[in-house]
């Protein structure tokens, strides 16, 4: 493996915690279609494979059923207007970030089953999506994390070897992404996925906070660079 160059964050459960603005969003659906809202406990656990599934699950419907395009749709345009009323960040990340910011030829990206438009709407509003070199969001492509095309797409966007990027990440899904795209893993214990079914993803790292990240990639960084030792002569 090559000495990790890119890192590819998840956003919702990795980067932030934003289950009171997706349950707020979900809800706001569900009860505009004459619906019963339901406890923020349950939304948390529909969430992970996108948007549009989570309102299926919500609702308890099929996928393609087309109600579903209903409820996506506003709970989408709910959350562009409340992108962050109930978002904090998840602890240590803003450190963290800063010193991968700080790290020689380190650049960060996003790769998120959330759509597009909610996922920027929430980095303009915490003031970071510069920060990124690169977006990959859930309706982006035909398919979605754990697939590998999202992960393959935020290589080709930054231009890196898939042997330098690392995926971080709190959800199987993420993992699993990580491992199809055969690229270094490192799995945050967070609210959103159980430790148990992050555990069963089998990560390359598992961090009880993102607060250990910057050491994890240093540790790498050091063991992957080769040192080029001068031959002696005469």
């Amino acid at each position: 493996m090559l000495p990790p160059t890119a890192i590819a964050f998840d956003l919702d459960g990795t980067l932030i915690d934003s289950r009171g603005d997706i349950v707020a969003a979900v809800n706001h659906a569900l009860k505009t279609t004459g619906r019963a809202p339901l406890p923020g406990s349950v939304v948390v656990r529909f969430v992970g494979d996108g948007a549009r599934v989570l309102c299926a699950r919500a609702a308890q419907l099929a996928e393609n059923d087309d109600e579903v395009d209903r409820l996506y749709a506003l709970f989408v345009a709910y959350y562009l207007e409340h992108p962050i009323d109930f978002t904090r960040w998840c602890p240590g990340v803003q450190e963290a970030l800063d010193e991968l910011a700080q790290m020689p030829d380190m650049v960060l990206a996003i790769c998120t089953n959330k759509p597009r438009p909610t996922a920027e709407a929430v980095l303009s509003a915490l003031g970071v999506r510069t920060r990124f070199r690169a977006l990959v969001a859930g309706d982006d492509l035909p398919e979605k994390k754990p697939a590998a095309g999202p992960l393959l797409h935020v290589a080709k966007l930054l231009r890196v070897d898939t042997d330098s990027l690392v995926m971080v990440g709190d959800a199987p899904q993420d993992i699993e992404c990580a491992r199809r795209a055969k690229v270094r893993s490192v799995g945050v214990v967070s609210g959103f996925s159980s430790r148990e079914r992050l555990a069963s993803a089998r990560p390359d790292v598992t961090l009880e906070s993102m607060a250990e990240l910057p050491e994890v990639i240093r540790r790498w960084r050091d063991a992957t660079t080769r040192i080029t030792v001068p031959i002696k002569t005469g």
